[in-house]
């Protein structure tokens, strides 16, 4: 099979970039665009200023379906992220454009299996139980279908672009929930990104925004949200401001202006307004009291 337009694709990297337009790029993210992508490498070869770059827009992980709208012969594909709602820029998903050598086109025939999701913060799939690393970089949230049951605590899983199962350790994958989380289950997972660097567009344990932050600690669960903060906000059900528990969303505006920031409430009600966030000005995920600045701008409470 090849990638065709107007068919979907998966993902066939542990974490593939969205870009605005492949022109967009800079000598700086090339370890973003290669076959093996090298998210690491990438983040820690970029200063402050680079990491907010608005040539990303969003980040897909390993086995994420896209629409594929345009192929370019140089290696492009402009496609739609259809597992990140985005109401205001395309209903069908996220738009942007990725490598054409980071998809592989998607397997009509579904493999069974009760899916997996990977709970670690990162880990990797290899060629055989404790092997090789063929697939580094695998991040929390990613969703793997299993290829087998587990062999000396190892667990075979399929994985798009790769004819045969790769294995993971089972101390990184558990069933992928059924039900709806607790909140505070959710925030308990969005804890564990504390000191991730900020990365305009992130969604992995690598690098992640404010929004990304809210959309990975609900997919672990199983729960898609939209990728940017402002449909985040329309998603989600009102709260009455002093009426908000752990788990809860903060979002922000300025005046006339559509919300630009989201937050995970981490105070109980009639105490002091605290969240956990991605904090573009401090650049990492942080727990904190609201500034006085930012109380002035929180314009809604919101819940999943």
């Amino acid at each position: 099979m090849k990638l065709q337009p107007g068919r979907e694709a998966v993902v066939r990297v542990a974490v593939a970039t969205l870009w605005a337009t492949p022109e967009a790029v800079r000598p700086v993210d090339r370890p973003a665009l290669a076959p093996r992508t090298d998210i690491p490498a990438w983040v820690a070869g970029m200063d402050t200023d680079q990491r907010v770059g608005e040539c990303v827009l969003s980040q897909l992980l390993l086995g994420e379906r896209v629409l594929i709208t345009e192929l370019r012969p140089d290696g492009w594909a402009r496609v739609v992220a259809v597992e990140q709602p985005a109401a205001e820029l395309d209903p069908r998903g996220y738009p942007g454009w990725l490598p054409t050598a980071q998809l592989a086109p998607a397997d009509p025939n579904t493999h069974a299996g009760e899916p997996l999701v990977v709970d670690a913060g990162v880990t990797a799939l290899h060629a055989a139980p404790d092997g090789p690393v063929v697939v580094p970089g695998v991040v929390l949230g990613t969703r793997l279908t299993p290829a087998g049951g587990p062999v000396d605590g190892w667990r075979p899983v399929h994985a798009p672009g790769h004819p045969g199962p790769l294995w993971i350790s089972e101390a990184d994958v558990v069933p992928l929930p059924t039900g709806r989380p607790e909140p505070g289950e959710v925030l308990a997972v969005a804890e564990r990104l504390r000191d991730v660097v900020y990365i305009w567009g992130g969604v992995s344990s690598h690098g992640i925004d404010c929004s990304g932050l809210v959309h990975l600690a609900w997919r672990r669960f199983g729960v898609t949200l939209p990728r940017d903060a402002d449909d985040q906000a329309e998603a989600t059900a009102p709260v009455p401001l002093g009426e908000e528990h752990p788990g809860d969303l903060y979002f922000f505006a300025r005046p006339g202006r559509p919300i630009h920031h989201v937050g995970i409430v981490t105070a109980e009600p009639g105490g002091d307004r605290r969240m956990l966030h991605a904090c573009y000005r401090q650049r990492r995920v942080l727990e904190e009291q609201l500034p006085a600045d930012r109380a002035a701008t929180l314009v809604a409470v919101r819940r999943v």
